[in-house]
């Protein structure tokens, strides 16, 4: 279970109350989810959050050849990621605070003239992520994480961006002064490692797309009976097909083979479109 921008479990919406969004969103996750605790056979992340406990949020193992390692933004940034009306309002604010926010933001609660240095995965997280994969000797490396950046539309066209690749919207490469003590951004640091795929989810559509040998894949919505292709402008590239379905990937010494399994109803089964049909495959050999 990856922490989405949805879920308000976050470091941003933490205050004093025992019933603030983060507190209730932490605890449910904890509770209901078998999410794992760094030990003899997890990594991850080992901080406690006050009134949680361990948030579980960000954890690595090894199965066979290949290396799992799911991250998250949302309990380690300062500044609200994503979603950033509504879910501070419960936190405790005032309108007033509130109203000061949106217009620091742009007028638009949690978009506009957001400045995303200051939305962060954390030293303690960035370190243990750069750690986890340059020391693995995995052949197969997989990255799972709700968007890259945490929040906006898009896969490679986002991965250049801020602590993930480096440089501003004004293509501006700050990424020595805005994060000092980090080697490289997120994905110089995949490409480096030998990254195999970056799985993510937010975008509602199936999106399979490539940059600097990294494969990042955008997951379907398993259970859209209305089987659109949402967010399909935020893609200028790749292959981009319509919902519903799931993933399935098979794992060899030799290769890597992604399936993409639609999902139909009866009554939407229609010519070629059957439930269970392979729509699209790719697959990656050992290098």
């Amino acid at each position: 279970l990856v922490n989405g921008n949805h879920e308000q479990a976050a470091l941003a919406n933490l205050n004093d109350k025992p019933d603030n969004p983060a507190v209730l969103a932490g605890r449910a996750r904890t509770a209901y989810f078998p999410l794992p605790e760094p030990g003899a056979f997890y990594s991850g992340d080992a901080q406690e959050v006050p009134g949680v406990g361990r948030p579980r949020d960000y954890y690595a193992w090894t199965w066979g050849d290949a290396l799992f390692v799911v991250i998250d933004p949302y309990w380690h940034s300062p500044v609200t990621v994503d979603n950033e009306a509504g879910s501070r309002a419960k936190g405790g604010k005032n309108k007033a605070e509130r109203q000061a926010e949106k217009q620091a933001a742009g007028g638009k609660g949690g978009g506009g003239k957001r400045d995303l240095w200051k939305a962060t995965i954390g030293d303690e997280q960035y370190h243990w992520l750069k750690k986890t994969l340059t020391e693995s000797k995995a052949r197969w490396k997989f990255v799972f994480c709700h968007h890259v950046l945490g929040t906006g539309r898009g896969g490679i066209e986002e991965a250049g961006l801020y602590e993930w690749g480096g440089q501003d919207k004004n293509g501006r490469s700050l990424f020595a002064e805005k994060r000092p003590g980090w080697e490289l951004p997120i994905h110089q640091l995949m490409v480096k490692a030998g990254v195999t795929i970056v799985f993510q989810g937010h975008d509602h559509l199936y999106a399979r797309q490539e940059l600097d040998g990294v494969v990042y894949q955008s997951c379907p919505n398993p259970a859209d009976p209305t089987y659109q292709t949402f967010n399909r402008e935020a893609y200028r590239s790749g292959d981009v097909l319509p919902n519903s379905g799931h993933l399935c990937v098979t794992v060899s010494p030799e290769s890597v083979r992604v399936d993409y399994l639609r999902s139909f109803l009866p009554a939407d089964e229609k010519g070629e479109y059957k439930n269970g049909m392979v729509a699209h495959s790719y697959t990656i050999t050992a290098k």
